[in-house]
């Protein structure tokens, strides 16, 4: 891929209205649940806010938030310290902004892009159930396994490196 191309590719990236959030946007609406998009007046800007339920939805896709970064940084073969640098930023960025919605009494959700795509029921089970007053674990992202449907934390506090 030419300089050039490369470019244009990254340009085409959004960072609103991604097809992760079309997607689960209409299943939500589709479920009778009315959101707010990208709230400018909530930390963050979540993907998703339910104001009256003080929850925050996040759609997180698995390169720009360092999904197991510690293993997949090593695919990165190109502007390597400017990629570490920026994806490393976006995690400090998504923990504080975590740690302000919910020092503020908010709920957070963050769901990574595959989760979305392959589990989509479950997420909107997920948002359903902390509308309805579930508590919410303290995890950062949220991981499903296929048997039952069953929602299960990753025993992670900190991107990549599990404890």
């Amino acid at each position: 891929m030419t300089l050039e191309q490369r470019r244009r590719c990254m340009q085409a990236n959004k960072s609103k209205n991604t097809s992760i959030e079309i997607l689960l946007g209409r299943a939500l609406w589709a479920r009778g649940l009315r959101y707010r998009k990208h709230c400018k007046d909530v930390p963050g800007r979540p993907d998703f806010c339910f104001k009256g339920k003080r929850l925050a939805v996040f759609c997180d896709g698995e390169f720009w938030h360092g999904r197991d970064w510690e293993q997949n940084k090593q695919r990165i073969h190109s502007h390597r310290e400017f990629w570490y640098d920026k994806i490393e930023r976006n995690q400090r960025r998504d923990m504080a902004v975590n740690q302000q919605l919910r020092s503020a009494g908010w709920q957070v959700l963050r769901f990574w892009e595959t989760d979305i795509r392959k589990h989509l029921d479950s997420c909107v089970q997920m948002v359903e159930a902390a509308l309805n007053g579930a508590s919410v674990p303290d995890r950062v992202f949220y991981e499903y396994i296929e048997t039952s449907n069953l929602l299960v934390a990753e025993a992670e506090m900190v991107y990549g490196k599990k404890e």
